[in-house]
């Protein structure tokens, strides 16, 4: 079960597409992220990336959990193609955040 808000997800999206300019704020917002959101948004960009299947989402949370080994905003900052990773992971997911996108542009 999803406990990310989708908001959330879009808003580390939204962050990240802004590069250098928003980094401090997207690496503040990551941290402040709970322990259940963090191997969740995580996951999603897993999932986005193809490295685990929509069905897998538990599997791949608990596979982030697992397998932390720095910190989860210094991790997803250094992945290449976050923001895509992201988007293809909640489309996989079958999520919609076309409200979210307009609230938060």
């Amino acid at each position: 079960m999803l406990e990310i808000a989708p908001a959330s997800v879009v808003q580390v999206i939204l962050m990240s597409r802004e590069g250098k300019v928003a980094e401090a704020e997207l690496h503040e917002f990551i941290a402040g992220l709970n322990d259940d959101e963090k191997p969740q948004l995580t996951a999603i960009a897993w999932i986005g990336r193809g490295a685990f299947e929509a069905e897998e989402f538990d599997e791949a949370v608990a596979t982030a959990i697992a397998e932390a080994t720095t910190p989860t905003e210094d991790y997803l900052m250094g992945m290449p193609h976050l923001a895509e990773n992201l988007e293809a992971g909640l489309e996989a997911l079958g999520i919609d955040v076309t409200g979210e996108e307009e609230d938060l542009l």
